[in-house]
């Protein structure tokens, strides 16, 4: 299992997971999708990325918002694209994508609904599946900045701020 040191790192891992698993479906960023007339695959998306609340080894978190769209070539069956995002939603219930688990929780808020265009009409040969993820980035508290475990009572320290008012754990 490889630690994330970036963003970035999710949206690889679910576009690698997907190729797994939908190996003769297109998957990509919107740059894989330009220009190549290929209509039928994939579009990996990361909508936001926000604050989120820290690890529990103080981690800084990144609350990400994920879109998987899924595009079928017009003329399929009817409800193909819904097919296609049902099973998305299926994977991606309660997968981190062979991240640590310490560092990406699992996907909440999960969402599946057709596309609209630009007229405001649904388009339902595309469907986009949305969800939240967390990924904890960085050291945890205990390993930063010094990488001494420093502790202090409340009463003892006039200001919290102040990494001189900590004393390491074995004093």
């Amino acid at each position: 299992m490889t630690l994330i040191e970036k963003p970035s790192q999710l949206p690889q891992a679910i576009a690698v997971a997907l190729h797994t698993v939908f190996p003769d479906l297109k998957v990509g960023s919107h740059r894989d999708f330009q220009n190549d007339g290929v209509k039928t695959g994939v579009l990996v998306t990361v909508e936001g990325n926000g604050p989120g609340i820290r690890s529990r080894e103080g981690r800084k978190a990144h609350a990400l918002a994920i879109s998987l769209t899924a595009m079928v070539a017009p003329g399929a069956l009817p409800f193909e694209a819904c097919d296609l995002a049902s099973q998305l939603m299926d994977l991606v219930l309660d997968n981190r994508w062979t991240l640590p688990q310490a560092q990406c929780d699992l996907p909440t808020n999960i969402v599946a609904a057709p596309s609209s265009q630009a007229a405001g009409e649904r388009d339902y040969d595309t469907w986009t599946v949305s969800f939240t993820q967390t990924l904890y980035i960085g050291p945890g508290l205990l390993n930063d900045p010094t990488g001494q475990s420093l502790f202090a009572s409340t009463w003892d320290v006039s200001n919290i701020d102040d990494p001189d008012q900590y004393k390491p754990l074995g004093e």
